[in-house]
């Protein structure tokens, strides 16, 4: 179940973000977690399986596109599809939106969509 962010889970959050490159250091997080919470264009989710939280996705949205921003998946749960999984649960929330990425998530997001081209 993918869910939207909410102060409750800043911690978690913060958890899931630092296995992102660039955001080992607290002072970082914390920019990036204030961002998710007062730009009303950046959305942050967290998957939560059973009662854990095991896995993040956050997005920067415009008019007619997002670009995935953070996507971080906790090691006890990598290579079984979850950051995929997030993929597909975004497009299902932005419906006609096109999808993009940073520097950060490019080379996921084109193995996952299988379409490097098509990303921005």
């Amino acid at each position: 179940m993918l869910l939207r962010y909410k102060k409750a889970y800043e911690k978690i959050a913060m958890g899931l973000l630092s296995y992102m490159p660039g955001e080992k250091v607290v002072k970082k997080l914390q920019e990036t977690i204030y961002k998710y919470e007062n730009d009303d264009c950046w959305h942050l989710y967290l998957l939560k399986q059973g009662e854990d939280f095991i896995g993040l996705v956050g997005v920067e949205v415009d008019e007619n596109s997002y670009t995935v921003m953070h996507l971080s998946v906790n090691p006890s749960f990598r290579g079984e599809g979850i950051g995929s999984e997030m993929i597909v649960k975004l497009a299902e929330l932005y419906p006609n939106f096109e999808c993009k990425s940073n520097e950060y998530t490019k080379s996921f997001m084109a193995k996952c969509l299988n379409r490097e081209d098509d990303l921005k």
